[in-house]
């Protein structure tokens, strides 16, 4: 008999930072699109996308450098900010959790350590596929630094361990301190 996956509410302020974490393939920009506002999403895709239709030539730190703008401009404004990129390196999510700090914002984690073979899967229906090498090197960094996540700074640090645990949360935002339900 197969168990039902744990439910639960995320509740996170108007202001926050809200920082996607997971291997590409992993089922964040979907989560992203069911529960968040699209205006709120800076997506390090979009970037990419639009870098690319104004004919760049591909660096790495150029999307981003952009994604760090934008995310820098929408906490000094007091905006809901939901980072879609695969932010597996620490370094970079110290920069951001500082900027939050900087601007009195709070810091939520949600970590997609969902199975390699499910990042793969998923990542093959993509346009712009990610090779497998990058995507078992993406969760091997996020399997190291899952235990480290709350030492960072992140006020709550949501882990999903499968899609099925992602699609049962409900994402409330809300005024107020940052809750997290348990999960049961």
């Amino acid at each position: 008999m197969a168990s039902r996956p744990p439910a639960g509410l995320i509740s996170i302020p108007p202001d926050a930072l809200v920082v996607l974490i997971g291997a590409a393939g992993s089922g964040k920009s979907t989560f992203a699109s069911r529960h968040f506002p699209a205006a709120a999403v800076v997506s390090s895709d979009a970037i990419r996308k639009a870098k690319r239709a104004s004919g760049w030539s591909k660096r790495r730190n150029d999307v981003f450098d952009d994604l760090r703008a934008q995310a820098d401009a929408r906490l000094a404004e007091g905006s809901l900010t939901v980072l879609d990129a695969t932010n597996v390196d620490w370094m970079r999510r110290s920069e951001l959790i500082r900027s939050a700090r900087t601007n009195g914002r709070t810091a939520v984690a949600l970590v997609f350590a969902i199975p390699v073979e499910a990042s793969l899967l998923q990542n093959r229906a993509r346009q712009d596929a990610v090779s497998a090498s990058t995507i078992r090197r993406q969760a091997a960094a996020i399997e190291r630094d899952l235990d480290r996540l709350d030492l960072e700074g992140f006020s709550v640090v949501q882990v999903f361990r499968s899609n099925a645990e992602a699609d049962a949360v409900q994402v409330e935002i809300k005024r107020g301190p940052v809750t997290r339900a348990s999960l049961s």
